[in-house]
């Protein structure tokens, strides 16, 4: 049995920061189910680089008041398509998905073959980090680098605008 906390945290979860290999941590959905955490990363998904093939990964959940109330590390675990949990929890997970084209059949077929769907269970082994062991600082960073711009325009003008009269 995990800490009563992860396992609060986990049930009300409905995104977590997720670091990989001591990376940057990312900010993903997730859809929890029995004491775990599902999400689907891939093609047309969200991108959690290094996930799909990572063996643990470190956890950050946010309580009600969206501050971080724990840090964990998780054991990961790829759902296969077909087997018995992805037909009982890829429908679920697939119901909770926002914007999605299609009906979730569809979508669950576009998974199968393009993304991955990953499983994230609080690791027995390691100890939960919570209060008052969390960091006091907000620990963010500066924005990753990017090649979006926005573009720059005139001012919009009704008219011409005139000197002075005198």
């Amino acid at each position: 049995m995990s800490d009563p906390v992860v396992q609060e945290a986990i049930k009300k979860a409905a995104v977590a920061w997720v670091s990989v290999d001591g990376a940057a941590p990312r900010v993903l959905w997730c859809v929890p189910v029995d004491g775990a955490l599902y999400l689907v990363s891939g093609i047309g998904e969200q991108q959690a680089p290094g996930l799909a093939k990572a063996a643990t990964a470190e956890v950050t959940l946010r309580g009600d008041h969206g501050g971080r109330i724990v840090t964990f590390t998780a054991e990961v675990r790829r759902v296969q398509p077909g087997d018995e949990e992805w037909n009982s929890v890829a429908p679920q997970v697939g119901g909770k998905r926002l914007n999605a084209s299609g009906p979730t059949e569809k979508l669950l077929e576009r998974w199968a073959m393009d993304c991955t769907l990953s499983c994230l269970t609080p690791a027995a082994d390691t100890p939960a980090v919570t209060r008052p062991d969390l960091p006091d600082g907000s620990l963010a960073e500066p924005p990753r680098e990017t090649a979006a711009t926005s573009p720059t325009r005139k001012p919009f003008r009704l008219h011409k605008v005139r000197g002075q009269r005198r």
